[in-house]
């Protein structure tokens, strides 16, 4: 193209995408004044609720108690009519969330045996003779339709790759395991599900299967936002150009080749139909947290932020991102959030026309600087409720992203990691199957996601976890103050998470510091480095440094429920006690912690803002001992953040020693206040620790 032809190409896409924003008829001219009939609109067992009464474009959703799922999800009011995307032959009503049989589970038993499982049934597994288990031995029927643990299955270890076992509610096909062997994975019609993930596995050199194991999803099904989250923040580390600190490769063994200067663009994109200034604000505050979990990677993207339902409203434009240095901060951008109002009131949805103006700022940039275009990380994370996403006046979305998916990989294979599609389905009319087809599909990497709600979106990005711990609140302590507070160092990425001394030789920590969890195997204990005796406002460099010769993880620990969330490390050789470096109490299970009292968290690293030093912070927390059930606390808490999990909870007891009533295992929100944090309890644990200390 000549440098006319490309001028002009130029202007005529900077038209194309102001002019598009806002064409076609308002709105308010489909608008109509009929209402809908009050009655049979009941669900048994259940309620609903209106958007917008009885009006035309008022939106139905029934609700049911835990454990139970609407048969109808929604019905819209149209032209006097209430219609739905499902056909009703009998009153809607309210029934149980079942978990899929595992009558897949080859060579062993399972008890007990049932055609149908219920939410909070739980199985257990063997395998016959001849035959190694692996997975989780226990599993439990989860709220949200899938099972606890990871799959279960027996096999005879004599192929180059491990039998891959098949999900609940799949088959496979392929019974050899050896070098590039394949099994195909599908699920029966009748069973009515969606098949998510590698649909195929190949049995690889290294001996793991390529790909991650497949997921089936009911009508009912979500991802919970302990799991999503995990993913996401794994997928995103890799798509940033980055995983840990200093680190070469990412959790996968993948390298990474982007260094910290590399280019990333960042479209976000928010559905907002039919959401009311409650819901707006939540979604606002959920592009606010990622972006401010994204700003911890030692990365600067490029941010475009667009709002869709009928029409599209770009809020921040990447060009005006990359080109003024104002916009390019981010306290404006959140400030521009904060001031974005939505007046628009559509219950459709177009997410071509989402895709479609993505792609035209795509095409902009590859203008304005070719080669740097095909040097960018393009990351599109969409957030939508999918309701008529195929039929309404957009039309089938997935040619859209084809042509972005075109522009960005030139039709090489090889380029198509250069980008990364999130889709995030939102609400209980989401169709997985539908937002599958809009996503990225990358070995071992997951990029659709299904939730219930906004509420448990904002848990996902709550819960990532950055390059490096980071504290909120407290206050600093004084030298010696906290002894048996540690400081755990995987390989070269610093401080990842804190633990407590129980004597000269042993430590307890979380059991999810020590596990990888995506392949379910424990980390070695030559990959971890131990400070001792840390002084505040200093380095690492100047307490003790220790080697670990084992870890033992709780048995049962789930990484998905972070059910017995608790293990231990051995030192390679016993430390000197000191004034820095002191054994916490550990109380016996028959140790009473009451309601009410007060007690301290401690943890070890970087103050939000960003600064150099290191700290050891502790906080008083008077809200204390709520049970979620006996093995874990449940308190609330505005310090947990990154880097404390596996640190002390402790309590001064009236002989004036500290005992350490509990551990560190996850917070709902990194320093949000009110908001619960969870921790395990000492006390349930204590002949384990015992017996596999002495301690």
């Amino acid at each position: 193209i000549n440098s006319m032809e490309c001028k002009q190409r130029l202007n005529w896409l900077i038209l194309a995408l102001i002019c598009p924003l806002t064409a076609g008829a308002p709105s308010s001219m489909f608008k109509r004044d009929s209402s809908c009939p009050k009655e049979n609109l009941n669900i048994t067992g259940g309620t609903f609720v209106l958007s917008k009464g009885y009006s035309h474009g008022s939106l139905l959703r029934y609700i049911c108690p835990n454990g139970y799922y609407p048969s109808v999800q929604s019905r819209l009011s149209q032209d006097g009519h209430w219609t739905s995307m499902t056909t009703i032959r009998k009153t809607p009503e309210c029934e149980k969330i079942t978990c899929r049989s595992p009558r897949v589970f080859e060579n062993g038993e399972v008890i007990p045996y049932k055609d149908i499982y219920y939410v909070n049934d739980t199985t257990t597994y063997s395998c016959h003779s001849d035959y190694t288990f692996r997975g989780s031995a226990v599993r439990v029927c989860k709220p949200n339709g899938k099972w606890s643990g990871s799959t279960p299955v027996c096999g005879l270890d004599s192929d180059h790759c491990p039998d891959p076992g098949v999900p609940p509610g799949s088959s496979h096909t392929g019974n050899m395991f050896n070098i590039n062997n394949q099994v195909f994975y599908h699920s029966p019609l009748f069973l009515r599900l969606t098949l998510i993930g590698s649909k195929v596995r190949e049995c690889q050199d290294s001996g793991q299967w390529s790909a991650a194991e497949p997921q089936c999803y009911a009508d009912f099904t979500y991802d919970t936002p302990e799991e999503a989250s995990e993913a996401f923040s794994s997928s995103l580390k890799s798509n940033l150009g980055v995983s840990q600190e200093y680190e070469g490769e990412d959790q996968h063994g993948k390298k990474i080749t982007m260094d910290k200067g590399g280019k990333i663009d960042i479209y976000i994109g928010v559905d907002v139909s039919d959401k009311d200034k409650e819901d707006f604000d939540k979604a606002k505050n959920i592009i606010k947290t990622l972006i401010d979990q994204i700003s911890y990677y030692k990365v600067s993207p490029n941010y475009e932020i667009l709002m869709f339902d009928t029409d599209v409203t770009r809020m921040i434009s990447l060009r005006d991102f990359k080109s003024n240095e104002f916009s390019r901060n981010l306290t404006k951008v959140f400030e521009d959030l904060d001031n974005f109002n939505y007046d628009g009131k559509s219950n459709n949805t177009n997410i071509a026309k989402l895709y479609w103006n993505i792609l035209l700022s795509m095409q902009i940039e590859e203008l304005y600087n070719p080669t740097a275009f095909l040097e960018t990380q393009h990351i599109v994370i969409v957030f939508t409720d999918g309701i008529d996403s195929y039929t309404n006046m957009g039309g089938n979305p997935a040619p859209k992203v084809d042509q972005n998916k075109q522009l960005v990989t030139k039709h090489d294979p090889k380029r198509e990691e250069k980008l990364a599609l999130y889709v995030f389905g939102v609400g209980v009319d989401v169709k997985i199957e539908n937002i599958n087809r809009l996503a990225s599909h990358r070995d071992k990497e997951k990029h659709v996601f299904k939730l219930p709600d906004l509420d448990e979106v904002q848990k996902i990005f709550d819960r990532m976890i950055g390059t490096s711990s980071r504290i909120v609140g407290g206050k600093d302590s004084s030298e010696g103050e906290w002894p048996w507070q540690v400081s755990l160092h995987m390989n070269t990425q610093g401080h990842v998470c804190g633990a407590s001394v129980i004597s000269n030789r042993w430590l307890v920590t979380a059991a999810h510091c020590v596990q990888d969890s995506e392949k379910f195997k424990y980390s070695q204990p030559d990959q971890w480095e131990v400070y001792l005796g840390l002084l505040n406002q200093g380095e690492t460099s100047k307490s003790t440094l220790k080697r670990v010769k084992r870890i033992i993880s709780h048995p049962q620990y789930d990484h998905l429920s972070d059910d017995n969330d608790i293990a231990l490390m051995e030192l390679d050789s016993p430390v000197t006690l000191s004034q820095n470096i002191w054994p916490v109490c550990l109380p016996e299970a028959t140790h009473d912690f009451p309601a009410g009292k007060s007690v301290w968290i401690t943890g070890w690293g970087k103050q939000r803002e960003k600064s150099g030093k290191y700290n050891i912070t502790y906080t008083t927390i008077q809200k204390f001992g709520v049970a979620l059930h006996l093995s874990v606390m449940h308190i609330y808490s505005s310090f947990l953040c990154q880097g404390d999990s596996g640190g002390p909870m402790t309590s001064t007891e009236s002989s004036g020693h500290m005992f350490l009533a509990g551990v560190v295992s996850w917070g709902d929100g990194c320093g949000r206040r009110n908001r619960p944090g969870v921790y395990t309890r000492i006390t349930e644990y204590r002949s384990w620790i015992r017996e596999m200390t002495g301690v």
